[in-house]
């Protein structure tokens, strides 16, 4: 039918869509440029791979969906059957429809209508594919949606029809894009509670590489990004393509070679045998599969999901509060006065959002109680929570209320009334996780009785700007009415939240999974914010969010000060420090500030009001990382988009080998304008173990050109362990200087070492 070059950003993707079977992705990667009618047939001559002996007498074809009829021996793109019948497809094209992309020859115009909630239509920038096959045989019809919006971010979707008379059994549907044979290292992400987004990298072999998540939830081990990348790429250095898959339930994600030579990453559902059985003209959509290219390391992917993210509907726009969070401050010993004085220290050092977390509703005195019980408790709070709000918003903060609302305790009124309304495989129930257990929101009145009692709340108490949305357990045998049910869940509590939203659009949601057990784009589309550990340890949380910073910008982030020792690690460490690792994110506190003295409440105001005067540049400039040689060095940065400001954040994580570590490069400067460079102003510096500062140090700063900053940098002071330096960067001429790279390609300075991106922090 027809070929078709999608182009926006510095991304090319090139199908062959002539039929007649599914279409063949010839090219993803690097802008190719403007590509004539005789430059694409030519492109796809290129890329035809010659016959060999002992394989099939036609090329195979690995297409949009793989198959084994086409000739494709790795992972099947579709499997199911139909009572042991369809257990294998032969797509054949029916239709291409293209929005604003090149084609040859002609394709009819046209776009895939977005659902609820998706990115408007035409003339937003976007170029779009539908692509709609049918497999007459085995009674199945194909649509393929791809999308390529303007910042050069790639998504797919498969949907899957069932055109027979009986039933069919999908096993799974997996979108899947091929990946060149330059592409040779691997570098994914895993964790556990308190320990999430820890990176690992190896050599992408022979075979697949096969990441799974079977929490019913994204879970606290998710591979936000499965990348694949040339010999030793780093996060300022080489080519790199990646894909995440966007859901927060079960799941896959997968790297695969063959050895014909092919490769490809895809993602998609994971789903459970007998989860989803279409009926007769049912229809199966896969969750989007995004995907991006950078030719500059792992920086330039996170530009362009940043780039995205920014540009959606509902990404937050107005400032990101600081918070209060008191979790860490006074547990379940919820009492008024105590948390009256609490909101008045926070208002003291410049908090403008105060968070009650768990133990405001009935019966919730510990964990083992309560949940499901959505109403506050009198016993403990005798006349409500608005003498709170009250207080609260008197000193014209928001008030925020933590919430669980899709599990239940057994020792609750709700499961006592209604114990079929738990996710279970038969009458037994699934082992105890925080002794509690999983409502099934695909239970009508379990759905109903939970909106209810979530929308009386809100109404009820109209001074709540903000919901904490926990989920601290994995669904495990999660049955519904004997069936698996982690599916429907799944999409019950997104129409859940897209509910809510809707009657109470004013209300911002926090994602929360036990911390970061929850993240993935499809859940930032009902969410203001992740929050990405309950480990608020500063040295861990270093790791953490600058690989959770992968995917997320900094304002959807959450990062607060804990206290001196870490609730969860037990480590001690200075306020400079904790708050210099915080500052970067959507920033606040979790820490008992009533109970210090005044002194560490003037430092901490000092730090909440340098976040402030920085916000409008961490939130809406271009993250930098360093590659810096140094494994106890870490260095990352946020550039003003027209490269007049930068903040830097330098952090001795442990003791160097070398004596002094050598200097840390600052990119993304622009490289013809010069910059002063000064320790941040208003907060205490770091300690440090030297008998002289570095000369710039002692001199109170230096100016030096971007180029210089980005090629030599500055040299560290000898920081002490666990320590940090917060530097502020400025232009000091008025020339705007060309666009960071990842806006339109422009150079952004020298060469950089090639540290392995994989080693953390």
């Amino acid at each position: 039918m027809t070929l078709v070059h999608l182009r926006r950003a510095r991304t090319s993707l090139v199908l062959d869509a002539r039929g007649p079977g599914l279409p063949r992705v010839v090219y993803w990667g690097t802008d190719l440029g403007p590509l004539s009618a005789a430059d694409l047939p030519a492109l796809v001559d290129a890329t035809v791979a010659p016959l060999v002996p002992s394989s099939f007498d036609v090329p195979a074809v690995l297409s949009l969906l793989p198959e084994a009829g086409a000739g494709w021996s790795g992972r099947p793109g579709l499997a199911g059957h139909r009572a042991g019948s369809a257990w294998t497809t032969a797509f054949q094209l029916t239709a291409v429809d293209v929005h604003d992309a090149d084609t040859v020859p002609g394709a009819s115009p046209g776009r895939p209508h977005p659902e609820p909630g998706q990115d408007p239509g035409p003339g937003d920038g976007w170029a779009r594919v539908t692509v709609r096959a049918a497999d007459p045989d085995g009674a199945l019809t194909l649509t393929v949606e791809i999308e390529l919006d303007p910042a050069g971010l790639l998504r797919m979707r498969h949907r899957l029809r069932n055109d027979g008379d009986r039933p069919y059994d999908l096993h799974g549907l997996t979108p899947v894009l091929p990946v060149p044979a330059v592409a040779t290292e691997l570098l994914d992400l895993t964790g556990r509670w308190c320990r999430e987004r820890v990176p690992q990298r190896h050599p992408w072999p022979m075979g697949t590489w096969v990441r799974e998540g079977r929490h019913g939830r994204t879970g606290h081990d998710a591979t936000l990004l499965l990348v694949a990348g040339t010999p030793g790429f780093g996060f300022r250095h080489g080519e790199v393509w990646a894909v995440h898959t966007a859901w927060s339930g079960d799941h896959v994600t997968y790297a695969e070679r063959l050895p014909t030579g092919a490769a490809v990453l895809g993602g998609g559902e994971l789903l459970v045998p007998g989860e989803i059985r279409l009926a007769p003209g049912a229809e199966y959509a896969t969750p989007l599969l995004y995907a991006v290219h950078s030719t500059d390391g792992l920086d330039g992917i996170s530009d362009v999901l940043h780039t995205h993210l920014r540009a959606r509907p509902e990404h937050p726009r107005t400032p990101r509060p600081v918070t209060l969070n008191v979790w860490e401050a006074v547990y379940f010993d919820h009492d008024l006065g105590r948390l009256r004085a609490l909101a008045d220290r926070a208002a003291e050092v410049g908090v403008e959002r105060f968070v009650l977390d768990d133990g405001w509703f009935r019966g919730r005195r510990h964990d083992r109680a309560g949940l499901g019980d959505w109403s506050v408790d009198p016993d403990v709070w005798p006349d409500g929570l608005g003498p709170l709000v009250d207080h609260v918003r008197g000193h014209g903060m928001q008030f925020g209320l933590w919430v669980e609302p899709e599990m239940v305790s057994p020792d609750s009124d709700l499961y006592r009334a209604h114990p079929d309304w738990v996710l279970r495989p038969t009458d037994r129930l699934p082992l105890p996780w925080r002794h509690q257990q999983v409502l099934d929101l695909a239970h009508p009145d379990a759905y109903a009785h939970l909106l209810s009692r979530l929308d009386a709340l809100l109404t009820g108490h109209p001074g709540i700007a903000y919901l904490k949305w926990d989920h601290n357990r994995d669904l495990t045998e999660a049955g519904h009415r004997g069936r698996p049910g982690v599916h429907a869940q799944t999409v019950a509590v997104y129409r859940l939240l897209d509910e809510l939203r809707a009657r109470h659009p004013g209300v911002e949601i926090e994602s929360c999974s036990s911390g970061g057990g929850r993240v993935d784009l499809e859940i930032l589309r009902r969410t203001d914010r992740v929050w990405p550990s309950d480990c608020n340890d500063a040295l861990e949380r270093v790791a953490i969010q600058r690989w959770t910073g992968l995917l997320l910008p900094p304002e959807l982030i959450g990062a607060h000060i804990g206290p001196h020792r870490s609730h969860s690690t037990g480590r001690v460490h200075d306020l400079a420090f904790r708050a210099v690792t915080a500052i970067f994110g959507h920033h606040g506190i979790e820490w008992d500030i009533s109970a210090v003295s005044a002194g560490e409440r003037a430092e901490l105001a000092a730090w909440v009001a340098a976040h402030k005067r920085l916000r409008p540049l961490l939130h809406s400039g271009r993250v930098v990382r360093v590659d810096h040689p140094d494994p106890a060095v870490e260095a990352h940065g946020v550039v003003a988009g027209d490269r007049s400001r930068a903040v830097y954040a330098i952090s001795q994580l442990g003791t160097s080998v070398a004596q002094v570590p050598g200097p840390v490069r600052l990119p993304g400067l622009a490289p013809g304008r010069r910059y002063a460079v000064r320790p941040a102003a208003g907060v205490p510096q770091p300690a440090v173990l030297q008998v002289t500062a570095p000369g710039w140090l002692a001199a109170g700063g230096v100016t030096l050109t971007g180029r210089v900053l980005g090629a030599v940098g500055v040299q560290l002071p000898a920081l002490r362990p666990e320590q940090a330096l917060l530097l502020e960067v400025t232009a000091v001429d008025r020339g705007a200087g060309p666009p960071a790279a990842g806006v339109d390609g422009a150079d952004v300075g020298g060469p950089v070492t090639g540290r392995d991106a994989s080693r953390g922090r």
